[in-house]
């Protein structure tokens, strides 16, 4: 009697028919889904051990032979982490920082102020899509250490993290091999290699989701109280963290019915409802600690986010482009867990993981918006490429055994140098795909940082996040809202545009001949209507003059991405 070893397990050898239990731990009737049937690392435990010779088409080999070959699991996954690093490290000095990662680190650098030194910080909570008291003074601690390329690297951190929650659970629902190919297939997708050096709170929202899921698979098919407890906060954290991850939640919940389905409905019942009253419970508590502020931020970046003008067919074609081969292998795993032997609970659970490659591009397509649409995939296709390892791994479960199955598993795993190479491509045009704004910081530090007076900038986040002066946030307004001397601010956009739409032209009209601005910079490119008429006036304003004229964007091969010009408020004397 052998164990068989994870070699086997990734080459197909001693696999038995799709859907047997040998192979996966959807087997008849499901009785092994808990990974009972495996040794906690993954081999086969005493349930499945079969010698080489009870195996149809597998001939007896020498042990020694047989150790030699052995490949533990743990080396496949450092293998996979690995060109993930190597792919997305590439990416962390691209470019300068992009709005939202400097708007959040700026964000948390005034949050650990106000904590240390009772600093007033502006009301981030009314209008972040995520609690701004988690990953914000998180990323800025990095940010602290080691600058902009440090948060980058502890976004690379939590992506990392999402990969090897993607193989344990695939693992314990569908094997090794499956597992192997699930995580390559996610690891070097273009989303999943442009979060993990993008310093923004997606890429800790899509680790604790991938926690939550991982926590719900882990406590088997039993009710698994403590772990339903587990994965009910690291799901709540998730959607606190960025709210948009809410709309996974369903599917965490199906992995928790699902799951525990095979030991009774009643069972099943029980953990989905553990599951949504730790969530209802920790998410309830957090919205009525935080106050009107966070009800504010959900309702107007969330449940009533203003439409945009992109078409919802362009917005499911680039999310087509970008996850569409996760999702082809996804409904190919359903497709052939249909034709084996019947097992609808395998079925439907392999739907619903296929099924969350399109929640975020439907949502996106829904409100008309590209707005960071590379960003919300990712998420959906953690799950769906649980679907797609399976779907591989029955392909090679196909072949013949032994020689055969082996040869199909290695040209599968050469095949992956397809999806890596498109996605590493993808990943760098989505990390170097804005301004880049060294030039127009160079021109702008003497100018903020050796006065006092208020500032407008068109978007003054990079600004903020580079500049000293970004510490002073009372002096800084956007052309979307004006910020007072007390700290309060005149108003944003009308709530029928969001928190993104021009400010209003009259009151900006009304500081400007006031003088309020010792400087304005605008660029013409965002608020685009509301900076030409502001830009008349200026132009009439004898008090302005045009300081300097800075080409932006002009460091990266595709040129200059706009100008910004610079007015100085200099009052007769």
């Amino acid at each position: 009697m052998v164990r068989r070893s994870d070699y086997g397990a990734m080459t197909g050898d001693g696999a038995s028919t799709p859907g047997s239990a040998s192979g996966s731990a959807w087997g008849t009737g499901m009785q092994s889904i808990s990974g009972r049937a495996r040794a906690d690392d993954g081999t086969a435990g005493p349930a499945t051990e079969v010698t080489e010779a009870a195996r149809p088409g597998v001939t007896s080999r020498p042990r020694a032979r047989s150790r030699g070959r052995r490949l533990p699991g743990t080396s496949l996954l450092v293998l996979v982490l690995a060109v993930q690093t190597v792919l997305s490290v590439r990416l962390v000095r691209a470019d300068t920082a992009f709005e939202d990662e400097a708007t959040y680190l700026w964000a948390g650098h005034l949050e650990w102020a106000h904590w240390l030194h009772g600093a007033s910080i502006p009301p981030f909570a009314s209008y972040f899509s995520g609690a701004p008291v988690i990953y914000p003074p998180v990323g800025a601690l990095a940010d602290s250490l080691g600058g902009l390329a440090a948060a980058r690297l502890l976004s690379l951190m939590f992506m990392l993290a999402a990969t090897a929650l993607l193989w344990g659970t695939a693992r314990r629902l569908f094997g090794l091999r499956a597992a192997f190919f699930a995580a390559a297939l996610f690891a070097v997708a273009g989303p999943t290699l442009h979060l993990g050096a993008f310093a923004t709170y997606d890429a800790l929202s899509v680790a604790l989701t991938a926690l939550a899921a991982w926590c719900v698979v882990r406590a088997g098919d039993g009710e698994g109280t403590g772990w339903m407890v587990a994965a009910g906060t690291a799901l709540a954290m998730a959607n606190a963290t960025a709210y948009a991850s809410a709309v996974f939640d369903p599917v965490v919940l199906a992995l928790a019915l699902l799951t525990g389905w095979p030991a009774g409905r009643r069972l099943a019942a029980r953990r989905c409802a553990i599951l949504l009253v730790v969530v209802a419970v920790l998410v309830t508590a957090g919205l009525l600690g935080g106050g009107s502020a966070y009800l504010a931020g959900v309702r107007q970046t969330t449940l009533a986010r203003a439409a945009g003008p992109d078409s919802p067919l362009s917005v499911l074609s680039a999310a087509w482009s970008w996850t569409g081969l996760i999702l082809v292998l996804a409904i190919c795993g359903v497709i052939v867990s249909l034709a084996a032997r019947p097992n609808w609970p395998r079925t439907l659970l392999l739907a619903v993981l296929a099924a969350a490659a399109v929640l975020g591009p439907l949502e996106q397509a829904r409100l008309h918006t590209f707005a960071s649409l590379n960003k919300h995939v990712g998420l959906g296709a953690w799950f769906a490429a649980i679907a797609a390892g399976y779907a591989v791994d029955r392909f090679v479960a196909a072949a013949p055994a032994g020689r055969s199955q082996a040869v199909t598993c290695g040209a599968c795993v050469v095949a992956l140098a397809f999806p890596a190479a498109v996605g590493a491509s993808q990943s760098w045009v989505f990390s170097t795909d804005w301004p880049n704004a060294s030039s127009f910081i160079a021109i702008l530090r003497p100018l903020a940082d050796h006065g006092s007076g208020h500032l407008l900038v068109e978007d003054p986040s990079i600004a903020r996040y580079y500049l000293p002066a970004g510490a002073q946030w009372q002096r800084w307004s956007s052309t979307r809202n004006i910020v007072l001397p007390s700290g309060a601010n005149t108003g944003g956009p009308a709530s029928t545009v969001g928190v993104t739409g021009d400010g209003n032209a009259g009151v900006f009209a009304e500081f400007i001949t006031r003088g309020y601005f010792s400087l304005v910079a605008l660029n013409f490119a965002d608020t685009t209507a509301l900076d030409r008429r502001l830009g008349v006036q200026l132009h009439h304003d004898p008090r302005y003059r045009i300081a300097d004229v800075v080409p932006y964007g002009t460091e990266t091969l595709t040129g200059s991405h706009g100008t910004y010009v610079i007015w100085r408020h200099e009052p007769a004397s």
